[in-house]
């Protein structure tokens, strides 16, 4: 039997790509802290995929497609909100009249809210559940029949240690942990079709759409909660997304994987 080998490029070279939440703070380029969706479309960007870069408004997106650009990659900008239905079909509709076809999707949109059960109300945590969860299955019910027309893809969520970890946040870990069941459903559902989901459970990863807000202290306390004694970045994110996304990982599906400086092993601090 031949060996055979993947070539350096993940064999993205033409693939199509959605990106969501893949915009950033305009002026916010490539420094360190680069958002997980920015890093992962200009990372697919580099190995040759052809990107939609989803952001909630044209300044965010359009400035993720411009440092693509730059590079000499190949981009565009859609504005959506992806806790609609509707915009989450029009993105992909989109994708498809600019590109026509779609190999990859990178479901970034999420974020936390501090509270027990008993200090949220019904409309806090429905809200919750619209961006953290339905978001990524509006995408990916739209997405997939796009991809099984080409014989196959891939989808990449994006989930969180708090999901295994919990940590003064009860919403954001009960939708967290949907993300990972929703992640093996998938694969399972769609496995035949040629269609591969996993998911990266974030840990002490800083970017600064989420952690803009942190303190120093709070910042060297997420460090020290790493077995690395730093912080992750966005653009360790994007690499692994990339790796999850292209032919370089062809034969894993429905895995949930800890990106988490192995703070997973010793429990993050509370």
């Amino acid at each position: 039997m031949a060996f055979e080998t993947i070539a350096n490029d993940y064999g993205l070279i033409g693939k199509v790509a959605i990106v969501s939440g893949a915009g950033g703070p305009v002026g916010q380029g490539l420094q360190e802290g680069v958002t997980n969706g920015r890093a992962a479309a200009i990372l697919l960007a580099r190995a040759g995929a052809k990107v939609c870069v989803v952001g909630r408004t044209q300044d965010l997106a359009q400035h993720t497609v411009d440092i693509i650009k730059k590079e000499g990659g190949e981009a565009f900008a859609h504005v959506a909100d992806v806790t609609q239905e509707s915009h989450c079909r029009a993105a992909v509709e989109a994708t498809l009249a600019k590109y026509g076809r779609l190999d990859c999707l990178d479901n970034n949109v999420g974020r936390s809210a501090p509270g027990d059960v008993t200090e949220m109300s019904m409309a806090e945590w429905r809200d919750m559940f619209a961006l953290n969860v339905d978001s990524m299955m509006m995408m990916c019910k739209f997405a997939i029949p796009a991809m099984a027309k080409n014989g196959g893809g891939a989808i990449v969520n994006i989930g969180s240690l708090r999901s295994i970890r919990p940590q003064k946040s009860t919403v954001y870990s009960v939708t967290k942990g949907a993300v990972v069941a929703l992640t093996s459903t998938l694969a399972a559902d769609h496995g035949a079709q040629g269609i591969r989901a996993n998911c990266i459970i974030l840990g002490p990863v800083f970017t600064p759409n989420i952690n803009r807000n942190l303190t120093p202290e709070r910042r060297q306390k997420r460090a020290e909660a790493s077995l690395m004694k730093r912080e992750g970045t966005g653009w360790d994110t994007g690499q692994l997304a990339r790796f999850l996304l292209s032919d370089q990982s062809k034969f894993m599906t429905g895995q949930s994987i800890c990106l988490d400086g192995g703070a997973s092993i010793v429990g993050p601090s509370r």
